[in-house]
């Protein structure tokens, strides 16, 4: 006879003698005793507990966050330029070095072509009245778009504006010019003017406008 086969024949003799000692009544221990063994083989099983616990569970999931905000990092202050003395001097402040989009382009251009003899006050004017009118719903939309409306200025060959001198003084003020005029850096002294015309012609629209302003040799008209 194997040891397997013993140690099951002495485990079924235990789990069926009866044990008696006095004043215990051995039919309630021998119940106990296949109870508990009941309860083990389901514990060894994984089957569920006849009478599990109450688990509480909140009504509401709740989510705890590791996450560690960190403050946004301070944004280093650009230098105001406006803090200029004179229109002369901001022209000198501005950065003409980094490269022209085209809309910037046409803006230069303009005052290159129209007003590069001017006074620096006469620029920023022309500057300011193409800017005028591309916010004006009678223009077109855009720097290029009025620079190039047929029958505008005359310095454009139809849609196409002449060669420039990039590496003149001339055209290095137009830069500085429209970048200030693009960001409203000075006060122009055109204001909110859309027309303007050389002081020695006198074109017919003009008597049906409010003269603004004359500087040099241009006048000023909305």
């Amino acid at each position: 006879m194997s040891r397997k086969t013993v140690s099951m024949i002495a485990l079924a003799a235990v789990a069926t003698a009866t044990i008696t000692f006095p004043g215990v009544d051995g039919a309630a221990v021998l119940a106990q005793s296949a109870q508990a063994q009941a309860d083990g083989q389901f514990a060894l099983s994984g089957a569920a507990d006849p009478a599990p616990a109450t688990e509480l569970v909140p009504e509401t999931p709740v989510f705890i966050s590791e996450e560690v905000v960190q403050p946004l990092p301070e944004v280093a202050q650009a230098p105001v330029l406006t803090e200029a003395g004179s229109l002369h001097e901001l022209v000198r402040m501005v950065d003409t070095a980094a490269p022209l989009n085209e809309e910037m382009h046409c803006l230069a251009g303009a005052v290159y072509f129209e007003a590069r003899g001017e006074p620096l006050a006469g620029q920023l004017a022309v500057a300011q009245v193409i800017i005028n009118r591309s916010e004006d719903n009678r223009f077109p939309e855009s720097y290029c778009g009025v620079v190039r409306q047929k029958g505008q200025f005359s310095f454009m060959r139809g849609t196409r504006m002449p060669q420039i001198r990039t590496g003149s003084p001339a055209w290095t003020r137009a830069v500085a010019i429209a970048a200030i005029a693009h960001q409203g850096l000075w006060e122009s002294e055109a204001g909110e003017a859309v027309f303007f015309h050389a002081k020695y012609v006198r074109p017919g629209w003009s008597h049906r406008k409010t003269r603004l302003a004359q500087i040099d040799t241009h006048i000023f008209y909305r």
